[in-house]
């Protein structure tokens, strides 16, 4: 099913008829519940990974050997999912048993802080299926994320490690038919549900902080307005300018910490947002753009999670990648 995002409440270049200059276009992904094939554009499915090249590692030195199972994680979720629609239920204390084993931490013996670990294959991306996907090296036409499942990374110790994996779709005619992955991981919304996706490319506008001070001082000015939209006052960045959710491309939003320049580290070439991982699709500030398909009732239903990846403190991940080159490592900002 085609997702459809609603109209805005209010047309933000009649408004400002200088925010032409500062709108591009995004391609929200609109991520539900399914089951991706290997050819698909999806998150948390099968990769389309080479069965001959060698999968990504963490090579970082960082404790790696304590966690929650990939496998015990997912099926958790499962049967929480299954015995909310109304599936066979276990007595209380049989359930809670049952749910406590499954939330066990495991050690894996031996594993020292230094040995490489497989990254987690967290989604994939065709060109033909995401009008905002850019170009990638050398013909490349699907992008992949991976991603380290601790936060132990970076000058903090407490960042992530993101990876993003460029392939000739065509070219692999033999894929791996089963994805490596940790024994154990440090934290369980890095590890994704699948999803299909649906793609949908719409509007956006520059992050408000970024635009020329005198256009920010009138947008700043009419959301202060009393009487508008039934009493309630507007907001530029949450109902006109940056959509929530998993997407493609656009802006980035800089709504944790003031915006930082994203240069490249190989080239010094201003890096542009690629992908956004967003924590939810929607909530309590974002309820307009909730697709007309999904309805009013999606608000109650705890629709907005399908992805079940959490990033930060509930926040969002965005990736930036080099123009000039895309090959060039990528940067990240979480917010």
């Amino acid at each position: 099913m085609a997702r459809t995002t609603p109209p805005r409440p209010f047309a933000p270049e009649v408004l400002f008829p200088a925010l032409a200059a500062h709108r591009g276009t995004t391609t929200r992904l609109h991520p539900r519940p399914g089951e991706p094939a290997v050819t698909d554009s999806h998150v948390g499915g099968p990769l389309l990974w080479p069965a001959d090249a060698p999968w990504p590692v963490c090579t970082h030195p960082h404790p790696r050997d304590r966690g929650r199972r990939p496998q015990d994680i997912r099926l958790e979720r499962f049967l929480g999912e299954f015995w909310l629609r109304g599936g066979g239920r276990p007595a209380g204390e049989e359930k809670q048993e049952l749910l406590r084993a499954l939330q066990d931490e495991y050690e894996v013996a031996g594993l020292e802080d230094t040995e490489p670990i497989p990254l987690l294959g967290v989604a994939q991306f065709h060109r033909r299926d995401i009008p905002d996907l850019p170009a990638g090296p050398d013909g490349c036409d699907l992008l992949q994320l991976f991603w380290c499942p601790f936060d132990r990374h970076g000058e903090t110790g407490y960042g992530m490690h993101v990876d993003l994996r460029w392939q000739r779709s065509h070219e692999v005619t033999d894929p791996i038919t089963r994805q490596p992955e940790p024994e154990v991981v440090g934290y369980d919304g890095y590890v994704p549900e699948p999803c299909v996706l649906h793609p949908e490319q719409v509007t956006t506008y520059q992050y408000g902080g970024l635009l020329p001070s005198e256009l920010e001082a009138a947008i700043t000015g009419w959301e202060r307005q009393p009487g508008l939209q039934g009493g309630a006052r507007p907001c530029y960045q949450y109902e006109l300018s940056i959509p929530p959710g998993w997407r493609i491309g656009g802006f980035a939003s800089w709504h944790v910490t003031d915006p930082y320049p994203m240069d490249c580290a190989s080239c010094g070439q201003a890096m542009a947002l690629v992908l956004t991982v967003d924590s939810s699709e929607w909530d309590g500030g974002t309820y307009s753009w909730i697709p007309l398909e999904d309805g009013p009732s999606a608000r109650e239903l705890m629709e907005g999670t399908p992805t079940k990846v959490t990033v930060g403190r509930w926040g969002e991940l965005n990736v930036f990648g080099c123009p000039a080159d895309p090959a060039h490592p990528p940067r990240w900002s979480v917010q």
